[in-house]
């Protein structure tokens, strides 16, 4: 079974009250997603492999340490995955970005996938799936299967808030992915909405709403 990390981190818990707060407007609500997503990715990234270099200070040489294992991918889930990307970047520069959009087929339900363009070496890189919100889980679930289809198996998840129904499709679905999140919420209302949440974080994301 995948594991679930739950951010505790004052910093991260005090922006995410800011942004559940109704009144909280387009840019403050923008900037904030975007500080969180740096914070949780010291702790996404605690297990990168290290090697041994030597380094010259002004002092003396000394064995210093950097990254040695695989690179890194961001997958945004279209549309409000794009709202945590450059948090990422922030700290990982280095790191390509690929893109995936998915719509729920009226007839039956299911998510379909309508772009999905990844990094040609996706296969060779972990790859962090973002989105704020992990609701019914079924969109994450099924961006997470097109990545996989296409060569992809080193997949973590970061959200900004799961709902226990999310957490557990994803555990059913895809036990090998890791799910990071800032804040586990109560359940999902009637309409599959995450509650307490945040209301609609793409609306609130764009301002379409």
């Amino acid at each position: 079974m995948s594991k679930v990390v739950v951010f505790n981190h004052p910093l991260i818990q005090h922006k995410l009250s800011i942004m559940r707060d109704k009144n909280t407007g387009v840019k403050e609500f923008r900037e904030l997603l975007e500080e969180i997503s740096t914070l949780m990715v010291f702790e996404v990234t605690r297990d990168l492999e290290l090697e041994d270099v030597e380094v010259e200070t002004p002092i003396c040489t000394c064995t210093c340490k950097k990254l040695a294992g695989r690179k890194l991918a961001i997958v945004p889930i279209l549309r409000a995955g794009l709202g945590m990307v450059d948090g990422v970047l922030n700290i990982i520069p280095a790191a390509k970005v690929g893109h995936i959009g998915l719509y729920r087929d009226p007839q039956t339900l299911e998510p379909v996938e309508y772009y999905c363009k990844l990094p040609a070496d996706s296969n060779e890189r972990d790859i962090l799936v973002v989105d704020p919100m992990l609701a019914t889980g079924g969109s994450a679930s099924a961006a997470i299967t097109f990545i996989k289809q296409r060569g992809c198996s080193h997949i973590r998840l970061l959200n900004l808030i799961a709902a226990p129904e999310g957490i557990k499709r994803i555990q059913e679905d895809h036990p090998d992915v890791d799910i990071f999140v800032a804040g586990l919420d109560e359940k999902l209302n009637e309409h599959g909405y995450i509650v307490p949440g945040l209301g609609d974080a793409g609306d609130r994301l764009f301002g379409t709403k």
